[in-house]
């Protein structure tokens, strides 16, 4: 029979593992699985439902709030992107001009979201190569890569960091502090960059592949037909031609009427003569419809893309994003076209372009949509989709004069904490609040940068950490490895951990890595009379090193599509970039937090 203890402890575990399980399996989002546990683990009386909510009032989940608002702020000024100005004339010269964007990548990643910077990279770096006749995926990859070293130098970097320094604090009673993290996590970005430039650059997979709107070739599905005399639709309810076109496994994109193209068209909206439709479908099904209900087909190749490019409207390629709406849905459940006031064109995933309807077609995190509409319409819609545009926007004239300010706003905040003035909770939310107050983020927008997912899942994470260490589970974890590997010497249990936490890491989320990892690696620490500080920072390192799969990081998912990238393709550079991570870690770390307790 087994005691009190051991059954909570045993009861701990299985929710535990089920939620790996869960989050590798990626059926449900990665923040509802997470709510799920924490609550049946309060349910089971593991974690006392007085702090069920803890977590969310955690100093971590603040700061992470916190980071992503600046971050927000900064973007929104326009603050980072003069800095990219310098870019596209370096295009025609690959080697520098990679170097270039993964340096200035990870030079953002250090003081911002490395999402939200690799967002504002990303449009450059695809229309810059596209401009020089090379493929995306050769610089993307590299950027991605980038801008998640970039996160490993600083304390708001990235979320592990800021998760691990306050476990830090927990335990011991002293956080780290802002760059605490450069010594190691500054060695091993470098050499993670170097080895990009130098060796994986060449072993990122390119394929062939037009960039832009080109890169879909509408003119093979999207279809131009003019309402005759004598159609059978003149005078009828557009509803009726929808369902026509429905029987017949088309779709009906959008129709100009009158020299006004409509988005959002109503069933009940009748037909006129010399209306213009733009229809979805094969070429075959398309000559079919059109003959039989004798409808003019004005032209199979290029008159489509005449009207798209009409002066009142533009396209615009999109990615999708994990916290947009659309993940796990079809355009014919949201109802795009009426939703969102814009056309649904085309799809691509991995690059290829997707050639079935479209209505069918169930949109993942990393698919390119390529939307159309009046340009208003399209930021408003860019908005709501919490999608990532793949074309630069110009820098309107308030957003340039709030550049300066935001700056300054931010470099203050920074300073401060670094010299011990005020905590990092306290700097960045008297930033949120002067840049509110300074409309540099208007209020409505406050909450616009934050990703709400990860907000909840590390306020569902953070008391089941606490709950391994109340139940003693985490002795029972740390009692279980010891027993293995515990004749091993220091070196090689801290080689271990770095490289444990690594795997873990690209295919969980980095923070939910970081909270799990976290309590073991310092109990083993201490277990053996070591100095936790290096074993702390080894995990800090292997959370946020996540570069065998596109779903270790939001940044690595964000590429598949515009990058053409496979599932195969990040391994194939990701592993030997890990390999020399480890190989620059590992000694790092021994210099600097040195395995002898103090």
């Amino acid at each position: 029979m087994f005691d009190a203890q051991a059954t909570d402890q045993l009861q701990l575990l299985f929710v535990l593992v089920s939620l790996l399980v869960l989050l590798v399996w990626g059926r449900w989002r990665y923040d509802v699985v997470a709510l799920g546990a924490l609550f049946v683990a309060a349910l089971l009386g593991l974690v006392p439902q007085s702090e069920l909510f803890a977590g969310f009032g955690n100093p971590a989940t603040i700061t992470v709030v916190l980071v992503l608002i600046v971050s927000f702020g900064l973007s929104k000024s326009g603050a980072v992107e003069f800095v990219t100005g310098a870019i596209e004339p370096l295009s025609s010269r690959p080697s520098l001009h990679i170097a270039v964007l993964s340096f200035i990548a990870a030079l953002l990643s250090m003081f911002m979201n490395n999402v939200g910077a690799l967002a504002l990279l990303m449009p450059i770096a695809i229309q810059s190569t596209n401009a020089a006749g090379r493929s995306p995926a050769s610089v993307l990859m590299p950027l991605s890569f980038g801008s998640i070293l970039g996160g490993l130098v600083t304390l708001i970097g990235t979320p592990p960091n800021i998760l691990i320094a306050n476990y830090r604090e927990e335990v011991t009673g002293q956080a780290f502090s802002m760059f605490d993290f450069a010594p190691v996590g500054g060695g091993v970005a470098l050499a993670g960059i170097l080895f990009m430039l130098l060796f994986g650059s060449r072993l990122v997979k390119v394929r062939k592949q037009a960039g832009g709107p080109e890169g879909f070739d509408i003119e093979r599905y999207l279809f131009e037909a003019k309402v005759g005399e004598d159609s059978d639709f003149v005078d009828q309810a557009i509803g009726n031609l929808k369902d026509a076109l429905t029987a017949s496994k088309m779709d009906l994109v959008t129709l100009q009427s009158r020299r006004q193209i409509s988005a959002v068209v109503n069933r009940s909206q009748l037909l006129r003569e010399n209306d213009i439709l733009v229809l979805q479908g094969s070429q075959e099904d398309v000559d079919s419809f059109t003959t039989e209900h004798k409808l003019a087909l004005v032209s199979a190749e290029n008159s489509t893309r005449e009207l798209l490019h009409s002066s009142d409207s533009q396209m615009l390629e999109i990615v999708v994003t994990p916290r947009s709406p659309l993940v796990g849905r079809t355009p014919a459940e949201m109802r795009f076209n009426r939703r969102f006031g814009v056309n649904l064109l085309a799809a691509s995933r991995s690059g290829t372009p997707h050639r079935s309807r479209l209505r069918d077609f169930v949109i993942k995190v990393g698919d390119v949509l390529l939307l159309h509409g009046e340009e208003e319409a399209l930021q408003e819609a860019l908005n709501k989709l919490a999608c990532y545009p793949l074309a630069t926007r110009s820098l309107d004239l308030k957003r340039g004069e709030n550049s300066l300010p935001a700056l300054l706003i931010f470099v203050a905040a920074i300073a401060a904490t670094a010299l011990g003035l005020v905590s990092i909770q306290l700097a960045l939310g008297l930033a949120s609040v002067v840049m509110v107050l300074r409309s540099i983020v208007p209020v409505r927008e406050l909450y616009d940068g934050v990703d709400w997912p990860v907000v909840v899942l590390l306020g569902a994470l953070i008391p089941l950490g606490t709950a391994l260490e109340t139940t003693g589970a985490t002795q029972v974890l740390v009692g279980g490895i010891l027993s293995v590997a515990g004749d091993y010497s220091p070196v090689v249990l801290l080689t271990l951990i770095l490289i444990v936490t690594m795997t873990v890491s690209d295919v969980l989320n980095n923070a939910a890595t970081a909270i799990l990892m976290a309590p073991i690696a310092y109990s083993i620490a201490t277990t053996l009379g070591l100095n936790p500080d290096t074993f702390l920072m080894a995990v800090a390192i292997g959370a946020s090193c996540a570069f065998l799969t596109p779903i270790g990081h939001q940044n690595n998912a964000l590429i598949m599509g515009p990058g053409g990238y496979e599932f195969g393709d990040y391994w194939r550079v990701g592993l030997p970039l890990e390999v020399v991570i480890v190989a620059v870690a590992v000694p790092l770390l021994l210099i600097a937090w040195p395995l002898a307790a103090s």
